[in-house]
């Protein structure tokens, strides 16, 4: 790796080996990489004093040159389930949201992987101002750690459903997974981790040619393209047809089941007929199905459906043997929906002066 003294160098980013390769490149012995590796990508350091096993001479060079990435935590709302979600602050001052859920199996984060989004779907506060900026590697990693380090619990498994378009920022999150799912980094097994896209066609046949071990989630929200190109716009590029066809070629390369995300929404897709031909659309398909109740938006017109529509949407799927599950809703009681919480940052929120 050549260094570039003008340009501040984010640890969080780099694998193993380049880890290595700028350590040789420090004229340090190259056990010193596993050692940086372990303090930023496993217990998520902010401060290289922290870094112990390390020279003061090495620690010096590291921070003239580099920045551990650990991000700031600007602020953090509790749900009364335990549901914690949290606001980073970015070096360049921008904002990004993660969310921490507390289960019976374990712990698991919601990351993001932009800071805004670009996809414009009808019913999420995340892309109301569009996109600003893809993640590195390292935010998306550092989100991980700042979550495990503040509530002081293990992640166990991981949602990439955050704020942005995962397949918008393709090259970025596969860096992350290879981290994050390594021995030198946390070692959270791929199968325990989720990747959703809105239905980006192109990336997912990338993503099924790398054949991990990941589920691939499809926010699908709609069994027709009448309906779904008024909620997502990115079903007018990529129709529903052709998503479905990406989708069994995904299973086919992988055997691994898609799990699509469908949002009930009163009385724009949660009707028997909109049921009925969301199981002609997924019958026969190593599918499953999960009914998300609706997070409000206020900007938005779209409220969640009754609990009587939902049993019966459930109902008709079950019916057809189609598997199915109706999301349990967490953090209701705060700013739930993705996006919530940094646009009302945007609106109301100022950084404190001396921060990053």
């Amino acid at each position: 790796m050549t260094l570039n003294k003008s340009k501040t160098i984010n640890l969080m980013d780099l694998s193993i080996e380049e880890t290595g390769e700028l350590v040789a490149g420090l004229g340090e012995p190259r056990f010193r990489a596993a050692q940086i590796y372990k303090w930023v990508h496993q217990k998520g350091v902010s401060r290289f004093d922290e870094m112990t096993d390390l020279s003061l001479k090495l620690r010096e060079r590291l921070q003239a040159l580099t920045t551990p990435g650990s991000l700031e935590i600007l602020t953090r709302q509790k749900s009364k389930d335990g549901t914690v979600k949290f606001l980073f602050g970015l070096a360049d001052r921008e904002t990004v949201e993660s969310v921490f859920l507390p289960h019976d199996y374990g712990n698991s984060v919601c990351v993001s992987t932009q800071v805004g989004c670009r996809m414009g779907c009808g019913f999420c506060a995340s892309t109301m101002g569009g996109l600003v900026r893809n993640l590195t590697p390292g935010e998306i990693y550092a989100q991980v750690t700042g979550i495990q380090n503040d509530t002081g619990k293990r992640v166990s498994s991981i949602v990439i459903m955050g704020s942005g378009e995962p397949m918008d920022n393709l090259d970025h999150v596969l860096k992350f997974i290879t981290m994050i799912t390594a021995a030198s980094g946390l070692q959270i097994g791929a199968r325990h981790i989720t990747l959703s896209t809105c239905g980006v066609v192109p990336g997912i046949m990338k993503l099924a040619a790398f054949d991990l071990q990941i589920t691939l989630s499809v926010s699908l929200h709609a069994p027709n393209d009448l309906l779904r190109d008024t909620m997502m716009p990115v079903n007018r590029k990529y129709p529903v047809r052709q998503l479905m066809e990406a989708c069994r070629e995904y299973i086919s390369v992988t055997n691994r089941r898609v799990t699509f995300e469908y949002a009930l929404i009163k009385g724009v897709n949660d009707s028997a007929g909109q049921a009925e031909e969301l199981v002609r659309l997924l019958r026969g398909m190593l599918c499953h199905v999960n009914l998300i109740p609706l997070n409000r938006v206020d900007e938005r017109e779209y409220r969640q459906s009754d609990r009587e529509r939902v049993q019966n949407f459930r109902e008709v799927l079950e019916g057809a043997g189609i598997p199915v599950t109706v999301r349990r809703e967490k953090g209701a009681d705060i700013d739930a929906a993705c996006g919530q919480l940094r646009r009302r940052a945007v609106k109301e929120w100022r950084w404190p002066d001396g921060l990053l």
